[in-house]
């Protein structure tokens, strides 16, 4: 009996991933633990391996496609059998005899089902559900983008939580248009004054849509500077996309605040140029001042354990947490990743900077290892080298804070009386004020300010 080849789970969170690369060929002999894909998941590529020895048929999904986790791919098994088109289903599952969404690559449009039966069965993900009932958003409303534009997920529901108006109530109000219809105008540049609904009570929907854009512009409809001004559409998948997503749900779940403050860096920027003249044959690399930051703030997160706590699942508690892992946000081609760096804390300045150096390497080749994306306690994310000041940062979730940097650069300051030029530094703090109060947040990054003022501090 062939055996199922399918997507695995790559962590709590992944829910779906792009199938980037085929690394072999439909009907090829293949070995167990063979790689015979790539996919593309919001941290790196990873390949799949065989789960079997034997032929490999391979199912109808093309390179490019995002796929729900867990999706039967392909059938490992003998030379004669092949992959049937009902498989492209949830590893696991019995394949249904009736007609429906088998494959990604089957068009489910509004138009097949009822009103009833859509407000009934909505394809959803388990976090844009979560977040759908918390919020009481009716997912029926909600335009989708995942799984080939037929499952909604967590995204979508922060796009809805966004558009819609304060006074909207959405499990009530059933607008004329529905969200994706609204969304294939908008690319199309079709007036939707122009179109006639056949939805539920006259309502447009995306058939409608599509059949509009197919007809010329008539003397009555508006036409649309949309499609000229448009030169290219980029889909907001993958990597980009689970950053949309993971953003969005920061803003709005979180009591974000921000702390700025300036620090005078010149006693940092001394010591860095001399661990450079020391150490940078000895080590293979000079000392950076994200190492040296990471150690301060490792430090300074063993004495404020209060910011070294994330929300609990349910909600309901605050979880103070043992290891200090810092994540160190790196700019990549395929969008920003943040490798961490565990029990960050007990390593020397030496060790914090190659394990930065191996997991940045790793992540800008798109060949992360995934216990390097996840389990930070807290978030450093430096702009000065783009010659920013000063800015605020995300809160990556589920932790309660995240500090930004900015650039070291000249000042003319007051210094012990004098006027005085000085190296100086502005950081911010993002925080969430559900977790932590604005005093405590203070005190911490008040701490930082001054052992990077007075770096011999790290000894005390």
């Amino acid at each position: 009996m062939a055996e199922e080849f399918f997507i695995p789970k790559l962590g709590q969170t992944v829910e779906e991933v792009t199938l980037v690369k085929w690394l072999v060929s439909d009907g090829d002999k293949v070995a167990h633990g063979q790689e015979i894909c790539e996919v593309e998941t919001d941290k790196a590529i990873f390949p799949v391996e065989a789960n079997a020895k034997g032929y490999f048929h391979m199912g109808p999904f093309k390179e490019g496609e995002v796929l729900p986790v867990l999706t039967v791919v392909g059938i490992i098994g003998k030379e004669t059998d092949k992959f049937e088109a009902g498989a492209g289903k949830v590893a696991g599952e019995p394949a249904s005899s009736e007609q429906g969404p088998a494959s990604p690559i089957q068009e489910v449009t509004p138009a097949a089902t009822s009103a009833s039966a859509a407000l009934a069965d909505v394809f959803a993900s388990p976090r844009a559900r979560k977040l759908a009932a918390e919020k009481g958003v009716d997912l029926s409303q909600v335009a989708p983008t995942g799984y080939g534009g037929v499952r909604a997920v967590e995204r979508d529901v922060v796009a809805y939580l966004a558009s819609a108006p304060m006074t909207a109530a959405p499990m009530v109000a059933e607008p004329k248009v529905t969200p994706v219809a609204q969304k294939v105008a908008a690319a199309a540049g079709v007036d939707l004054r122009a179109v006639t609904g056949t939805g539920p009570g006259g309502k447009i929907v995306k058939e409608d849509v599509l059949r509009a854009a197919e007809k010329p512009t008539t003397a009555g409809a508006l036409p649309s500077a949309a499609v000229s001004e448009v030169i290219e559409r980029i889909p907001l998948k993958g990597v980009r996309g689970i950053i949309a997503e993971r953003m969005g749900s920061s803003v709005h779940t979180t009591a974000r605040v921000t702390l700025f403050m300036e620090v005078d860096a010149t006693e940092l920027v001394a010591l860095r140029e001399r661990l450079k003249a020391k150490l940078s044959e000895e080590w293979g690399f000079a000392p950076a001042y994200n190492d040296l930051l990471a150690k301060i703030v490792a430090t300074a997160l063993g004495k404020f354990p209060y910011m070294n706590v994330r929300l609990a699942n349910d909600g309901e508690a605050i979880e103070l947490l043992g290891p200090i892992n810092i994540g160190q946000a790196v700019d990549t081609e395929r969008g920003l990743l943040v490798p961490v760096i565990r029990n960050a804390n007990l390593k020397s300045l030496r060790q914090l900077g190659e394990e930065f150096r191996e997991q940045a390497e790793r992540a800008r080749k798109g060949r992360s290892l995934l216990e390097e994306l996840s389990g930070g306690t807290f978030t450093i994310t430096n702009l000065g080298m783009y010659e920013v000041d000063a800015f605020t940062p995300v809160i990556n979730l589920p932790e309660v804070a995240i500090l930004g940097v900015g650039r070291i650069a000249p000042k003319v300051v007051p210094y012990h009386g004098e006027v005085a030029v000085r190296s100086m530094l502005t950081l911010s703090l993002v925080f969430d004020h559900r977790l932590v109060d604005g005093a405590p947040a203070a005190r911490f990054l008040q701490y930082i300010k001054q052992v990077i003022e007075e770096p011999y501090l790290l000894l005390a």
